[in-house]
């Protein structure tokens, strides 16, 4: 019965702020006049409001939702869609039990196009996957055939920046370090951040080291750190970093010698970023369009075409979701990082991501291609 309520107050809110828009933007007709079409409007806007609120309720009403995470469990992917799983369904009319099923396989890319192709369109599926997903057609179009502005963003906890860390018996203290001998590195895939970020860095500075791919998860590749296995891990979220291995950065078992992403972290003040050594503005321009799904690090995405009143739903669901006290509550216990993106805000990004040029997407290939 909540649900209702808070459906019909905010088509209540909404159009009431449309008629005083209109009151305000239009003084040419007479005030008879006014009132009438003032009057139709809150009409329209409540039978627009009221009948999907009904249909959508009764849709999800007693209905398992599935919630696909692109990555093994374990990690930060895994950890985040866990978390939302255990408090979205509360904020979605009809209150449906969201069930988590782990898909990974070739960065994510695999649950990518699960979502996009296989998936019902209806709003009972919907998941999270790379933040990359973004712009990997545009790096990888014979492996992710699919528009990812056709995929329906829902919204992401927060932004990231992400880091470069390396385990605290390597030889590798700072940057300069790693001009004298070759560094391993564990990566998901050559087709995300793990495996893209370090192939940037070794092109734009010469360094010598290896990407060693196909590991499931982030948390196999730091399995792989312990044993020794890989030296270190570059593309790591750095919010990911100090949830998930919060007791290696207490205890130094870990180092972090480098940062990537448009912005520097507040909290890593003396690491240097890689944008540092762009070489000219083509590398800047090519670090943007890499960087820019760090602005959604998070990102909850559904299959295209799911119908609109399902999807404001499952919107505003998300958006209640992130400002309940009991899911801050447990958050800040997992200390994952919560700054929130609205699904309004993941599209104007997607929308970026395809306004570059060619030329520019062609370096940015070149940036990160993997040896």
């Amino acid at each position: 019965m909540g649900s209702k309520f808070q459906e019909i107050g905010f088509c209540k809110t909404f159009a009431t702020r449309r008629a005083a828009a209109f009151k305000a933007s239009d003084q040419t007709l007479g005030a008879e006049t006014m009132n009438s079409v003032i009057k139709g409007m809150f009409l329209i806007l409540a039978l627009a409001c009221s009948a999907p609120s009904h249909a959508t309720e009764d849709f999800f009403k007693g209905r398992t939702v599935t919630v696909i995470v692109g990555y093994a469990p374990g990690g930060g992917y895994d950890t985040t869609v866990r978390l939302i799983a255990r408090h979205m369904g509360k904020h979605i009319p009809g209150n449906p039990l969201l069930v988590q099923q782990n898909m990974p396989g070739a960065g994510s890319i695999n649950a990518t196009l699960y979502l996009y192709s296989v998936a019902p369109k209806d709003g009972s599926v919907f998941g999270m996957v790379s933040r990359a997903y973004s712009i990997e057609p545009l790096f990888s179009p014979d492996k992710a055939k699919y528009d990812p502005r056709r995929l329906t963003s829902i919204g992401s906890t927060s932004k990231e920046v992400s880091v470069g860390a390396v385990w605290h018996t390597t030889p590798y203290y700072s940057l300069k370090d790693l001009q004298d001998r070759q560094i391993a590195l564990g990566a998901t895939s050559a087709a995300d951040d793990t495996g893209r970020f370090p192939m940037m860095f070794k092109e734009l500075t010469g360094t010598q080291l290896r990407v060693v791919t196909g590991y499931p998860g982030g948390n196999n590749i730091l399995k792989a750190m312990e044993t020794t296995e890989v030296d270190g891990r570059f593309g790591w979220s750095w919010g990911s970093v100090k949830s998930r291995s919060r007791q290696w950065l207490d205890e130094k078992k870990i180092r972090i010698i480098l940062q990537m992403g448009l912005e520097n972290a507040s909290d890593l003040p003396n690491v240097p970023n890689i944008m540092q050594f762009a070489r000219n503005d083509l590398d800047r321009k090519a670090m943007e369009l890499i960087f820019i799904p760090q602005a959604a690090a998070w990102p909850l995405i559904a299959p295209p075409d799911v119908p609109a009143e399902r999807l404001a739903a499952l919107r505003r669901a998300f958006d209640k979701m992130v400002q309940d006290k009991d899911f801050i509550s447990d958050a800040g216990k997992l200390q994952v990082e919560i700054d929130p993106v609205t699904g309004e805000e993941m599209e104007r990004i997607v929308a970026r991501t395809a306004s570059f040029d060619r030329h520019v997407i062609d370096h940015a290939q070149r940036l990160t291609k993997l040896d």
